[in-house]
C-alpha cells in the first residue's frame, strides 16, 4: 500500500481535481454538477470530478456517523456504481464500532459528492494530465527561484541528451568488436567510442548532481511559496464562509497539500529524468530498426497496467475506509490529551478506548492482507504477460539475427537498451502513478486558494469616523448556514465609547453572535450595523473598510486561544502586526493582575505557557483567562468585546477582572460585557437581555429588576436566591414557556 493508505497518516482520503488541470478545457472526463448543502441548499459553484473525501479535522474531531448512506463512486473496470454496503467488508462491522459509533463509518453524503478521479486512471489519464501536472511544477518553480528552475531543466535534458548519446556509443562499440579482423585491431578501433562512452557517463554523473542541488535548492522555496499562498488566502475568509460545510471542508482538505509542491517538484524531475532517456533511447532504437520500438512497448506496458490497476485498488479502499482510520487516530489521541487524564484513569476510559482501537485496528489490518493478495495477483498476471511478451519478442530478435535482417552489434544494443528502458518504464508508471495522487493533494490547495478568494474579506472599503463615538445595529438579523432558526432577529443595540454595555440572556440566545457582528466578524443577513464619529458622520459595515474596523476591536472570547509560545508571545499577539513592547506587556499584564505570576516563573516571561517544552510551563485556568485579558489591554482598542471574562477566576480576582473593566470605560472605552454573573451586570451603564435572538428587555439594571415578571428579573433573583438573598425558593421563577413576542421590546 502507499503511505497514504496507512492508519494515521496525514491523509486518510483523496480530495478534489480542478478541472482546470484535469479536466481541461471543455472536457468531458467528468460531469459537471452543483456542490451540495446541507439541508438542500445550492452554492451555485460548478466543479468538475470534486472530490471532497479528504481528511478534513484534527484527530479529536468527532467522526460523523451517517448509517444507512452509502459512497457512490465509479469502479475501474466499467461505468457502473461502486457501492461499499455491498463490499463484503462492509458486513463485517465490528463490536466496537456499533458501540462507539452506532455501525459502519460512512461519509456524510448530505454534502459530499465524490467521483473518484483514480477509479478511471488508466495510461490515456495519466498521457493526458502529465503535462498539466508538470505544468503546474514548472510554473510554481519559475515564480519562485527562476535559476534554479532553469538549472533543474537544463540538467534533465542534458541527461537525456547524454542517454542517447551513451547508447550510440555502445552501438559503436559493438559493431567494432563484432567487424572482421583480428581481435588487437578491433579493440583499437573502438578506443574512440569507448572514450565517448566514458565522458558520457561522467557528463551523467556531472548532470545529476547538478540536478540534485538545483533540487534541493528549489524544492523547500516552492513548498513555502505554496504554503503561504494557501494560508494566506485562508485567514482572510469571511468567517461566514467558514460556517458553510462545502467551504469549510474546501479550506481544510487544502492544508494536506501544502507540502505536495515538494514532492511533485522531486517526482516530476525523476519523471522527467525517465521520459527523457526513454525517449533518447526510442529514438535511437528506431534509428537502428523499426521493430525495435514495438519490441521494447510490448515487454514494458504489461508491468505499466499493473502498477495502475494497484493504485486505483488502493485508491477505492482509501476511499471506503477513510473515517475508520480516522476514528481510530481519534481513539489513540484520546489516551494522551492531558484534558482527559482523570477519566481515562479513574472512569477506566482508557481500556475502552483501546479495547476499541484494538478490535477496529485488526479490520485494518484484514483490509491491507486483501490489499496484499489481490497486489500478487496483480502482478501475477503483468508479470505473466510481460514474461510472455519478453520471450516473443527476444524470439523475434533471434530470428531478425538468424537470418541476417538485424546486424550483431545492433541487436546487442537492442537488448541493452530494451533492459534498461523497461526498468525505466516500470518506474515511470510508479512515479507518475504518485504525482498523480500528490496532483490530487496540491489541486486541493489551489482549490482552496481559489474558494478562498471567492469568499475572502474585502480588502478595501469606506474608513471609519476618525474618531468613531458608538457602534449601532438596527434591526440586525443573522442565521447560520444550515441552520433553521435565527441566531439574531432584528436586533437593536447601541455600543457607545465611554460606557460599559452588557449583553445577557440564557445559553444560545444570541450575545456572542451579536459581538461577532459588532466586531465585523460576520455581515448581518439583514439590517445594519453603523459606526457613528463625533460629527454624526456614519458608515456601514459593508461598505467599511474591513481592516480599520478589526483595527478598532479588541476580543476577548470565552474560548480565547491559548499559543504555544511565551508567556511574553501570548500578550504581545494581541497586535500581532507590530513589534512587541516589553513596557506595554509588561504594563497590561501588571493591569490584568497577572505581572508577578509571570515574572515569577522559572523563565519569567521567556517561559512558554506549554507543558512539554524544555521551559514549558502549565498554567490554570484562571491564570491562562487573566493572561488572555493582559493580551486584550496591550491591544488598547477604542471598542472592546469580552465575553465571560470571569468564568474560571477566583472571586477576589473576578472583582478585580470586573473593575479592570470599569476602569476601560472610564478612560474612554467602549465595553460590551458578555456574563451569566448578573451582580457584574449591576454596574452595567445600560443592559440589553436576549432571549432566541431577540433583545426582549433593555434598561439599566435598576429599571429592569423593577419590572415585574420580566426576563432579567427572574434571572436576578435566581441568582440572588443562591446567596440567600431572594424571598423563598417558590418565589424563584420556573422555566419559561412564553415566546419573545410576549416581553416589551427594547425601544
Amino acid at each position: 500500500m502507499t503511505r497514504s493508505a496507512l492508519p494515521g497518516h496525514r491523509r486518510f482520503g483523496q480530495p478534489a481535481v480542478s478541472q482546470r488541470l484535469l479536466c481541461g478545457k471543455g472536457s468531458r472526463t467528468g460531469h459537471l454538477h452543483r456542490s451540495a448543502q446541507p439541508r438542500g441548499a445550492q452554492s451555485g459553484r460548478k466543479t468538475c470530478v470534486r472530490n471532497r473525501g479528504g481528511f478534513v479535522g484534527h484527530a479529536d474531531a468527532p467522526v460523523t456517523s451517517t448509517r444507512g448512506s452509502t459512497l457512490t463512486s465509479v469502479e475501474p473496470d466499467g461505468d457502473r456504481t461502486y457501492d461499499p454496503s455491498k463490499d463484503a467488508n462492509a458486513d463485517n462491522v465490528s463490536d466496537a464500532e456499533r458501540e462507539l459509533y452506532g455501525g459502519r463509518l460512512r461519509y456524510d453524503q448530505s454534502y459530499v459528492q465524490h467521483e473518484g478521479p483514480l477509479t478511471r486512471l488508466g495510461f490515456g489519464h495519466m498521457a493526458a494530465a502529465l503535462p498539466r501536472m508538470v505544468g503546474m511544477v514548472l510554473r510554481t518553480g519559475w515564480r519562485t527561484d527562476r535559476r534554479a528552475l532553469a538549472g533543474v531543466v537544463a540538467a534533465q535534458l542534458g541527461q537525456g541528451v547524454t542517454a542517447g548519446w551513451g547508447l550510440v556509443a555502445v552501438n559503436s562499440v559493438l559493431t567494432r568488436l563484432f567487424a572482421d579482423g583480428p581481435t588487437a585491431d578491433k579493440l583499437d578501433e573502438a578506443l574512440p567510442s569507448l572514450a565517448v562512452l566514458a565522458v558520457a557517463a561522467v557528463a551523467t554523473a556531472v548532470l545529476s548532481a547538478w540536478s540534485t542541488a538545483m533540487s534541493g535548492r528549489l524544492e523547500p522555496q516552492v513548498e513555502r511559496a505554496v504554503s503561504a499562498r494557501y494560508y494566506t488566502a485562508v485567514t482572510h475568509v469571511e468567517v461566514e464562509a467558514t460556517e458553510r460545510p462545502e467551504v469549510q471542508r474546501v479550506l481544510e482538505a487544502g492544508k494536506f497539500g501544502t507540502d505536495s509542491a515538494r514532492s511533485m517538484l522531486r517526482l516530476s524531475v525523476g519523471v522527467g529524468n525517465v521520459v527523457i532517456g526513454m525517449a533518447a533511447a526510442a529514438v535511437v532504437l528506431a534509428a537502428l530498426h523499426w521493430t525495435l520500438l514495438p519490441m521494447l512497448l510490448a515487454i514494458a506496458l504489461p508491468k505499466g497496467w499493473g502498477a495502475v490497476r494497484s493504485a486505483r485498488r488502493e485508491y477505492l479502499s482509501r476511499l471506503n475506509w477513510v473515517d475508520h482510520r480516522r476514528a481510530i487516530a481519534s481513539l489513540l489521541a484520546y489516551l494522551t490529551r492531558p484534558h482527559a487524564a482523570g477519566e481515562i484513569r479513574v472512569h477506566a476510559a482508557g481500556a475502552k478506548l483501546l479495547s476499541g482501537y484494538e478490535e477496529m485496528s485488526r479490520q485494518t489490518e484484514a483490509e491491507q492482507r486483501r490489499l496484499a493478495r489481490a497486489q500478487a495477483s496483480t502482478d501475477l498476471v503483468a508479470g505473466g504477460f510481460a514474461g510472455a511478451a519478453s520471450l516473443a519478442c527476444y524470439g523475434v530478435l533471434w530470428w531478425l539475427l538468424a537470418s541476417g535482417g538485424l546486424p550483431l552489434a545492433i541487436g546487442g544494443t537492442a537488448v541493452i537498451a530494451i533492459r534498461t528502458s523497461t526498468a525505466r518504464l516500470t518506474s515511470l508508471v510508479q512515479q507518475v502513478n504518485r504525482l498523480y495522487e500528490e496532483l490530487l493533494f496540491l489541486t486541493d490547495t489551489e482549490d482552496a486558494i481559489e474558494v478562498a478568494g471567492e469568499n475572502a474579506i474585502p480588502s478595501s472599503g469606506t474608513p471609519l469616523p476618525a474618531p468613531a463615538r458608538e457602534v449601532r445595529t438596527e434591526g440586525v438579523s443573522f442565521t447560520y448556514p444550515g441552520a433553521d432558526a435565527p441566531s439574531l432577529n432584528g436586533v437593536s443595540v447601541r455600543v457607545p465609547r465611554g460606557k460599559v454595555t452588557a449583553l445577557v440572556g440564557a445559553n444560545g440566545s444570541g450575545k456572542t453572535t451579536l459581538t461577532k457582528v459588532l466586531a465585523g466578524i460576520l455581515l448581518p443577513s439583514e439590517g445594519a450595523v453603523w459606526w457613528l464619529g463625533e460629527s454624526g458622520e456614519r458608515v456601514e459595515l459593508r461598505e467599511a473598510d474591513r481592516a480599520h474596523v478589526f483595527g478598532a476591536v479588541g476580543l476577548l472570547a470565552q474560548d480565547f486561544p491559548r499559543w504555544e509560545m511565551t508567556a511574553a508571545a501570548n500578550v504581545a499577539i494581541g497586535i500581532g502586526d507590530r513589534p512587541r513592547d516589553m513596557d506595554r506587556v509588561r504594563k497590561a499584564a501588571e493591569e490584568a493582575g497577572v505581572l508577578e505570576l509571570v515574572e515569577g516563573l522559572p523563565h519569567g516571561w521567556d517561559s512558554i505557557v506549554f507543558k512539554g517544552y524544555e521551559r514549558g510551563v502549565q498554567l490554570s485556568g484562571g491564570q491562562w483567562q487573566k493572561l488572555g485579558s493582559a493580551r486584550t489591554r496591550y491591544r488598547q482598542a477604542p471598542f472592546l468585546l469580552v465575553d465571560e471574562p470571569t468564568s474560571a477566576l477566583d472571586p477576589h480576582a473576578e472583582i478585580a477582572a470586573f473593575q479592570g473593566l470599569w476602569s476601560l470605560a472610564e478612560e474612554g472605552h467602549a465595553v460590551v460585557l458578555v456574563t451569566h454573573r448578573l451582580a457584574a451586570t449591576m454596574k452595567a451603564d445600560h443592559i440589553y437581555v436576549l432571549d432566541q435572538g431577540r433583545v426582549v428587555e433593555d434598561g439599566t439594571h435598576e429599571e429592569l429588576v423593577a419590572r415585574e415578571g420580566g426576563l432579567y428579573q427572574g434571572m436576578f433573583a435566581a441568582q440572588a436566591a443562591q446567596y440567600g438573598h431572594a424571598p423563598a425558593a417558590d418565589a424563584v421563577p420556573g422555566p419559561r414557556g412564553a415566546r419573545p413576542s410576549d416581553h416589551p421590546t427594547a425601544s
